[in-house]
């Protein structure tokens, strides 16, 4: 068919291949013998055959029109005409001059629809059609059985199903988001732009694959969906009583959950490693580590070795072992010869993006020692966790329940945990040996992502827990939620400065859609090396009876208890919690908890604390909820989510609906605080060199301040109306304070809140908010104006536009602007930032990606994304709350994050994507913060591509200074990498690598700051290694590096040294069973008149396939005039190394499968093909 620009159709349209439909009778040809309409029509006249005026449940319709053959017609819905692409048919009647016209699946709206059609001048035709908003619902769930074992190659069957209110299947398509707490989807991606893994629902079915993890555990699975060009009305949304106001325009998704279980792979007997014994010269082996070759304390003499290494995993009974030993060194130690908890890749592990395939690598061992050992196994107790013991690095989960606030424990730690399942009772204990000093850290974000500065250096590898807090900017102490971060996705840190680069930007504000005000607060957990840490140990367990553990109906009764051992300092902590489920959507919550701690400034201190929470339904229309929580000012515990010693809070909320469109919410809130607030910081004192509050001088907890008694109860009620797409809504809020030291905190105050959200578009919605004093305006709480713009810029993402007016209070007239990306909050199952995005394959996977963090993108063309923030806040936000004052600070330690203030300034960010195929990907961000109390530039850059087949290329570019408040002198680090690698995929004879890097300010930390300036350092590395193999008996390796270091102490005064690395191998195997290898190395830095040489010559014999026995010659010199002087050694050495391939009775051992036979063929005589052998060259042809 034709479609003019004004939506008028002519006569002379072609047929489509669409059947026409079985309503309307009309038969092939020009020449219809059965006339469809008694009577011809008029040039301007028109006639409607479907749909008829009512009501339908459908989104789309119909359209079947007869007019005049020498007629056009125009359709209009809504007055606006439909679009040329929709499919449409025409008939032809010659006798009757007629043309009849169907139009297939025109879209609707919600509500009433307005269709019409005329032709020519002539008046038009209209038919009203309203669709009903139907509610739909979701469902997922496992086919078969929902326990797969966890082996890494399994996979489960997931269906689900879309229906309407009447339970029917959907006919329209839809998109659906599928997202698990872990495993990994397998299949092909219907949008590989979005977050998460998407199916297409066609008629209201859906399937998918998840292919198990390692790690056997339950595994939540969420389905969310967003109809195609639709939104829908997701069922029980609109009348949530804890949510007033209408979701944003892509907020509207519908969401299932189910629940799968990995569980033990109870896998055949794997066993590999090597042992190694050596005689010869001490300190003379050149193939060993470097820190151990010519050691000036080395006294002469042979020296006897005996070393070895091996890992193991299989089935023991019912049981799995995992195993691994080295006895040369920690399983944990990574390429800088550093020893952290849990190894994971960092960008010192992969110096070369550019040179690998796409494997993944998974640390099934990870130990800080040179011993692994876990036994586990699949409880017998239906539901339950599994029951192990181990040995190792572990994360203290069981220690840190949904219902343990005050008595939660997430802690990274190293030594012995076990876990057993008696019946209903769950058993957990474990014991941490050599801890470290334990140190927490609470930062304002400034608008950037970093450098974060720690309170503390040398932080240990591995074991830090990162999180973002969100509380209200008035109320400190009440987190409204909290995320985990991961290292690597989300993060990375420098553990000797003790520095963190997060992906992304961290805004300091963010407005909910209740109308608060919130701020974001960076909680970093961490070990570091003390001076001394001497006998310090750990001593934990738990004991949970469960009532219940069926999916989403889980209910407990435990207790648990904590021992931390540090030497001059002690910790206790204990109590014990309840979680049963109320009704279908409700719950009870109760907990108790004490602490014992010794205080560096109050001695020794115990303290309590008390929590409980009841939340269900009254009903279908009434929601509830009451809750109580109480701190003592001597309660601590370090390890678990922000809040505020000395604070009680207790009240109620209710929430009726009166009507299909209206609500009604009550609430009641008491809040008492009587503890004492952190002590103002000198900021004077901070960075003068000889104060003992110096930055040099950090402790564990805040010195004390002044004391604060007192009191706020907030009476408040309002109701809701839903007008349409958008809503009204007014509450009236009393709130009586009440000062017992001081009168900042006195007097009652009435308040109006009114909120409007009018739809503007589908995608873009205005909103409004004003909170109006009667009286006096409050201290904490001002007359307030929010005016705000959410555009749904693509689905699960939404750019809101908000700017925010203060007058009066304690926070006088200030602004807040903000512009930022919100994303879908439960798009995900975990809560970290960009942990959806995987960054596995060749080149590295996403490399610039992985490296800049472009998680909040918003997608412009194929290939091409951008991400944008911004925020402003006109002045400090400092003062006095009724936990305390706000400050400025770098950090604040302990649980003393109440006294963050918010600094004055504006921060954006401006970043772009560019991926247009797998063999070049790109990304750049741009970051600026500007304000009184110091400004930061962040930029981040990375590229990644083959230029041909064989030569793949990267470039990565980082720039920042410090994020953290008051450091704002510290000079900007700046890193840059470029490498290039050729491997010829179609012969691997020849592979070389380029490398160049440059750091300016590697080492600059806060304490810089009490030297002055002119402190700084660049440092130049490149380096080339190639290897070379013409055929199976030669190998040529070859590898050549150089480092200049520049170092600037002061302005008249600089540094500058050279450091140069040769190293030279060749291998010559003069059989399968015997090599020749010779090596040499030769490492200088002529300013320091240093130099070191060694070679090594070895010739070895295979005595066995797995039995190697080595004859070798090694020499070394150092020539060291600054320290040591001139020192050499040399000498002969005899190695044997034999490779483990079993370990006990067998175990371990790979039994070769037997050949399988083949049936037998039977062939005629002359289907007989005849057989030459080839002597010369050991081959069969036929």
């Amino acid at each position: 068919s034709q479609v003019t620009e004004s939506g008028k159709i002519s006569d002379n349209n072609s047929v489509t291949n669409e059947p026409l439909l079985p309503a309307v009778n009309i038969s092939e040809g020009k020449n219809n013998s059965t006339p469809i309409a008694g009577i011809n029509l008029a040039p301007d006249e028109v006639r409607i055959l479907s749909p008829q005026t009512g009501t339908t449940g459908e989104k789309t319709t119909n359209l079947i029109v007869q007019y005049n053959i020498n007629s056009q017609v125009e359709v209009k819905v809504n007055n606006k005409s439909i679009e040329a692409g929709i499919p449409t048919q025409i008939q032809r009647d010659e006798q009757q001059g007629i043309i009849t016209q169907v139009w297939y699946n025109i879209p609707l709206g919600k509500g009433d629809n307005r269709i019409s059609v005329s032709a020519g001048n002539g008046t038009p035709v209209i038919v009203g059609l309203k669709v009903k908003q139907t509610a739909n619902q979701i469902s997922i769930k496992p086919l078969g059985d929902p326990r797969v074992t966890a082996d890494g190659r399994s996979t489960i069957n997931i269906e689900g199903e879309i229906t309407n209110e009447n339970g029917e299947l959907i006919k329209e398509d839809a998109l659906v988001t599928l997202t698990a707490a872990a495993g990994k989807f397998v299949g092909a991606d219907e949008d590989e732009d979005r977050l998460g893994f998407q199916v297409i629902a066609r008629e209201g079915k859906f399937t998918a694959k998840l292919q198990s993890g390692l790690e056997a555990q339950k595994v939540r699975i969420r389905a969310a969906v967003e109809m195609m060009g639709e939104r829908l009305e997701v069922r029980g949304e609109s009348e949530n009583p804890n949510n007033p106001n209408p979701k944003s325009p892509l907020q509207e998704s519908l969401e299932a959950f189910t629940q799968i279980e990995f569980v033990t792979y109870l896998r055949p007997s794997i066993a590999t490693g090597v042992i190694d014994f050596r005689i010869g010269a001490r300190g003379t082996n050149f193939w060993g580590s470097r820190r151990d070759f010519l050691l000036p304390d080395n006294e002469d003499g042979t020296a006897v070795d005996l070393r070895g290494s091996a890992f193991a995993q299989g089935r023991v009974g019912e049981w799995l072992f995992t195993g691994a030993y080295n006895s040369s060194r920690p399983l944990n130690e990574n390429c800088n010869g550093e020893t952290q908890l849990f190894q994971s890749p960092q960008f010192c592990d992969q110096q070369y993006y550019t040179y690998g395939d796409s494997s993944t690598v998974d640390y099934l061992t990870p130990s800080k020692d040179s011993v692994y050992i876990r036994l586990e196994r699949t409880s017998r107790v239906e539901g339950a966790e599994p029951d192990y013991i181990m040995w190792g690095d572990y994360n203290t989960t069981e220690l840190a329940r949904g219902s343990q606030e005050f008595t939660a424990t997430s802690r990274a730690l190293h030594g012995f945990k076990g876990n057993y399942n008696l019946g209903n009772l769950q058993v957990t204990a474990l014991y941490s040996p050599d801890v470290q000093g334990f140190q927490r850290d609470a930062i304002a974000p400034d608008g950037t992502s970093g450098y974060y500065f720690l309170s503390r250096r040398i932080v240990f590898a591995g074991s830090e827990n990162v999180y973002l807090e969100t509380e209200e900017i008035n109320r400190p102490g009440t987190v409204i939620e909290r995320k985990a971060l991961s290292r690597g996705p989300d993060y990375e840190i420098d553990y000797d400065r003790g520095t963190i680069l997060f992906r992304k930007p961290i805004r300091q504000t963010e407005f909910d859609l209740f109308g608060n005000t919130l701020v974001r607060k960076i909680v970093v957990t961490y070990q570091y090396e003390g001076n001394d840490t001497g006998d310090t140990n750990i001593y934990a367990g738990r004991l949970q009876y469960n009532l219940s553990q069926k999916f989403d109906r889980e209910s407990w009764l435990a207790s648990s208890y904590w021992r931390e051992d540090q030497g001059n300092q002690n910790f206790e902590l204990y109590g014990a919690d309840f979680l049963v489920p109320l009704g279908k959507n409700g719950r009870i919550v109760g907990e108790y908890a004490h602490s014992t701690n010794e205080s560096a400034f109050a001695g020794l201190v115990t303290g309590e604390a008390y929590r409980f929470e009841l939340n269900g339904n009254i009903g279908s229309s009434i929601n509830g909820r009451a809750y109580y929580r109480s701190v003592d000012e001597g309660f601590a515990n370090n390890a678990t989510t922000s809040f505020t010693p000395g604070q009680t809070r207790y009240g109620a909320n209710l929430i009726t609906k009166l009507g299909e469109n209206t609500s009604f919410q009550a609430g009641f809130d008491r809040e008492i605080n009587f503890g004492t607030a952190p002590q103002l910081l000198n900021q004077s004192e901070l960075f003068d060199l000889f104060s003992p509050n110096n930055i040099f001088n950090t402790g564990v907890e805040a010195k004390p301040g002044s004391r604060v008694d007192n009191s706020l109860t907030t009476i408040r009620g309002g109701i809701f109306q839903k007008i349409g797409a958008g809503s009204l809504s007014l509450e009236y809020v009393n709130r009586a304070r009440q000062d017992r030291i001081g009168d900042t905190f006195e007097g009652s105050n009435g308040q109006f809140v009114s909120r409007l959200n009018v739809p503007i578009t589908q995608s873009l919605m205005f909103r409004a908010q004003n909170e109006l004093g009667l009286d006096n305006s409050d201290a904490l709480n001002p007359n307030r104006t929010t005016l705000g713009l959410d555009w749904a810029v693509a689905p699960g993402m939404t750019l809101r536009l908000a700017h925010q007016f203060f007058d009066g209070g304690l926070l006088g007239e200030n602004a807040i602007t903000s512009l930022d990306t919100i994303m879908e909050r439960r798009i995900g199952e975990n809560t970290s930032l960009t942990s959806r995005y995987s960054i596995v394959g060749a080149n590295g996977g996403m490399i610039g990606q992985g490296a800049v963090g472009l998680n909040h993108h918003w997608q412009i063309a194929k290939g091409l994304r951008v991400d944008l923030g911004y925020e402003r806040i006109l002045h400090n936000i400092l003062g006095e709350t009724a936990a305390g004052p706000r400050f400025l600070q770098p950090y604040a330690v302990g649980q003393s994050a109440s006294s963050l203030a918010l600094a004055d300034g504006e921060s954006y960010n401006v970043g772009i994507e560019y991926s247009p195929s797998q063999n070049f990907q790109a990304s750049a961000r741009f970051e600026r913060h500007t304000g009184g109390n110091g400004n930061n530039t962040v930029i981040t850059a990375g590229a990644a591509g083959k230029i041909t087949p064989a030569l793949t290329a990267l470039v990565r570019f980082q720039q920042a200074s410090s994020a953290n408040q008051l450091l704002e002198g510290l000079e900007d680090t700046q890193n840059l990498k470029v490498g290039l690698a050729y491997r010829d995929p179609f012969n691997d004879s020849f592979n070389a690598l380029l490398r160049y890097e440059y750091r300016k300010n590697p080492s600059a930390i806060p304490q810089t700051l009490l030297f002055g300036s002119g402190t700084g350092s660049n440092d130049h590395v490149l380096s080339f290694e190639a290897i070379y193999a013409p055929d199976w008996r030669w190998e040529f390796y070859g590898k050549y590096a150089m480092r200049q270091s520049t170092t600037d102490l002061a302005q008249n005064f600089s540094n500058t040294s050279m450091v140069y690395l040769t190293q030279l191998r060749a291998r010559y195997r003069l059989g399968y069973r015997m090599d020749l290898a010779l090596e040499g190395r030769w490492i200088g830095q002529p300013s320091a008149d240093f130099h070191e040489t060694g070679f090594a010559v070895e010739s070895g014999l295979y005595i066995t396939p797995d039995l190697r026995l080595g004859l070798g010659y090694s020499f070394g010199s150092v020539d060291d005039e600054d320290f040591t002087g001139y020192r050499s050694n040399g000498g002969w050495y005899l190695n044997l190394t034999l490779k483990v391939n079993e370990l006990w009775n067998g175990f371990g051992r790979q039994r070769v499968t037997p050949p399988q036979q083949r049936e037998a063929e039977v062939k005629a005589v002359g289907e007989t093909i005849p057989t030459t052998t080839n002597t010369d060259t050991n081959t069969v042809s036929r």
